[in-house]
């Protein structure tokens, strides 16, 4: 028993597991914030406020000074929210698999995270030399006993800050993605709702279309960097520079189908409003929507470290040492942390910025998109990706003209494909006169608000 005990606990075991219950704190905090960021940068897209009210002083006077606090409250209100309403389900439902529906569709978006590696490497000692341990030996007989059992074998070792590292880390992470859609789908079609069917049905389609794009603008990072390990990937782009510059379309192209595969505007046709009431979650209430609500955000949150690890160098930095893989102190692992969350949150802010700029696309017109243009230009840029390998022109020069040229060839064929079938799915634009955009001759049009109040963004002064 012993024995199975110290070979199974190891320094990488240990962080492994801290970094998994931190991380999984770490991405439910993120996808609560989230959700405050979007209505943030919604409001001041709109030219609203957005919320600034809500703080952490629960009503209490003694606490007063908390009151508004940029409303970073808003997202433990929203919270405490969904766990009072009512939980209401729909007749004629099959309640086992309308509850299982949330449940696998935000466990796959949590579980995804953990092959990241989010500090690189670090140096840990033996347990002899750390003086926390010999202190806690020397507790009482039953504490020290214990420590001694699991912890007293540890010999120096040079561990992954990730929650898992395997060597098919980024297969790993394919498979567990791919599992989101069945939540969706049979959220979809348990409701025992022709809305929330149809939903169901667009998401699946969508989601299986946009999985052959992703993938081979993945193959092209992977062809490059030559391996499947994510801190070989890392590795390799802090010596031969970020993927995003040499491989500039497969990057766009990832982001993209990362954005449909998390059902984001401009590809949220599965919950589409307009169209299908709420669809897949039209018949959810209280937690079970806000399940749905979560796993939205985590997927995101998740392609969004996903890009950073393939495109934007993981946790390196340019010109800053202690972000290089060869440094593995305490002080190089909590700033390769900081590094690699901030480039997330950057993505997720650019996430909410593309959805709020860019109308929802209709449904004929992702599926054109996915499979006549996404899927054939993807096997463009493997084919070519593939051709700069075997010749051994990896350098960025080469890669970035070899995208130049790809970009010439897409939109020469784009082109002629729209000269020659013509362009239906396009959207004709009819101006409408008088609006904003199509104002009267002579007529000035000011969009932003003149009220003194509505543009206050402190809740105190603007209330008085």
């Amino acid at each position: 028993m012993s024995e199975f005990i110290h070979g199974l606990i190891d320094w990488q075991f240990i962080i492994s597991a801290l970094v998994l219950g931190i991380g999984v704190h770490a991405i439910l905090g993120l996808v609560a914030y989230g959700v405050y960021l979007e209505r943030k940068i919604c409001s001041y897209i709109q030219d609203r406020i957005g919320p600034n009210r809500v703080g952490f002083d629960f009503g209490l006077p003694w606490l007063s000074f908390l009151k508004g606090f940029l409303a970073l409250g808003q997202p433990l209100a929203d919270g405490l929210k969904f766990f009072v309403k009512e939980d209401f389900t729909p007749k004629n439902v099959d309640r086992v698999l309308f509850t299982l529906g949330p449940l696998l569709a935000v466990v796959p978006a949590l579980v995804g995270f953990v092959i990241m590696p989010w500090g690189g490497s670090f140096e840990l000692p033996a347990t002899a030399d750390i003086g926390f341990f010999q202190w806690m030996f020397e507790l009482p007989f039953y504490i020290g006993a214990i420590s001694e059992f699991f912890f007293g074998h540890l010999q120096a070792q040079t561990v992954m800050v990730s929650g898992a590292n395997v060597s098919v880390g980024i297969i790993y992470l394919l498979a567990v993605a791919s599992l989101g859609v069945y939540g969706v789908t049979l959220g979809g079609w348990a409701s025992n709702n022709k809305y929330s069917m149809l939903g169901g049905l667009r998401a699946t389609a969508q989601m299986i279309s946009y999985e052959i794009p992703l993938g081979l603008s993945l193959l092209c990072a992977l062809l490059i960097a030559g391996s499947f390990i994510p801190n070989e990937i890392v590795e390799y782009q802090a010596t031969h520079g970020w993927l995003a510059l040499s491989l500039p379309l497969p990057a766009i192209l990832f982001y993209i189908c990362g954005l449909a595969e998390a059902n984001r505007a401009p590809f949220d046709n599965a919950e589409a409003e307009q169209e299908l009431v709420g669809g897949f979650h039209t018949e959810y209430s209280s937690m079970r929507f806000a399940l749905f609500f979560m796993a939205e955000y985590a997927h995101l949150v998740t392609a969004c470290a996903f890009f950073t690890l393939l495109f934007l160098g993981g946790y390196h930095l340019p010109f800053v040492g202690l972000t290089s893989p060869e440094a593995t102190g305490i002080l190089a692992v909590l700033l390769k942390i900081s590094v690699f969350a901030i480039k997330v949150v950057l993505m997720v802010c650019l996430a909410i910025v593309v959805r709020w700029t860019i109308p929802r696309i209709r449904y004929d017109q992702v599926m054109m998109l996915g499979w006549q243009g996404m899927i054939p230009a993807g096997m463009l840029m493997l084919v070519v990706t593939s051709i700069m390998v075997y010749f051994g022109a990896t350098s960025f020069l080469p890669l970035f003209a070899s995208n130049v040229g790809m970009l010439v060839v897409i939109m020469v064929v784009r082109k002629l494909l729209a000269g020659a079938f013509g362009n239906s799915t396009a959207n004709r634009k009819i101006p409408l006169y008088g609006s904003r955009y199509s104002p009267m001759e002579g007529e000035r049009v000011i969009a932003r608000p003149s009220l003194a109040l509505a543009i206050e963004d402190r809740p105190i002064q603007g209330s008085v």
